[in-house]
């Protein structure tokens, strides 16, 4: 892997989309852009960066995000992963600020799925996508 790549802004952005697990279809409705061209973008910062998997992207992103050395032995390694584990594990539990359920209820021979989502104030809203 290359340490040293430069990415643009844009490239930087869908960088860190695919670090934090988002799909394609995800970056690209978050950024406004069709999912082609988050293709072109993540070939182009697989290229840059050489590696081949979104994986390797991330374990790439976040070295260079946090200034981890790519060198490090693998117990240093099992370190470093709890202990960043440790600091998401509780803002994915305790972050009341959004909310997201996916239900699946059957109607009319179709599957739909009820999205809540808890809006600033304690008023739930709920979209129906089909």
């Amino acid at each position: 892997m290359n340490i040293l790549a430069k990415l643009t802004k844009r490239e930087s952005e869908i960088a860190e989309l695919f670090a934090w697990g988002a799909s394609k279809k995800d970056v690209a409705n978050r950024l406004f852009v069709s999912e082609r061209t988050v293709e072109n973008h993540a070939r182009n910062i697989y290229d840059k960066i050489g590696c081949n998997k979104v994986n390797e992207l991330s374990a790439w992103w976040f070295c260079t995000k946090f200034n981890i050395s790519f060198s490090l032995s693998p117990l240093k390694q099992r370190i470093v992963a709890y202990s960043m584990l440790m600091l998401i594990v509780p803002q994915i539990f305790f972050n009341n600020d959004n909310v997201m359920r996916v239900f699946r209820t059957k109607t009319a021979m179709r599957t739909c799925r009820l999205v809540r989502r808890k809006a600033e104030s304690d008023n739930a809203t709920f979209d129906f996508l089909v």
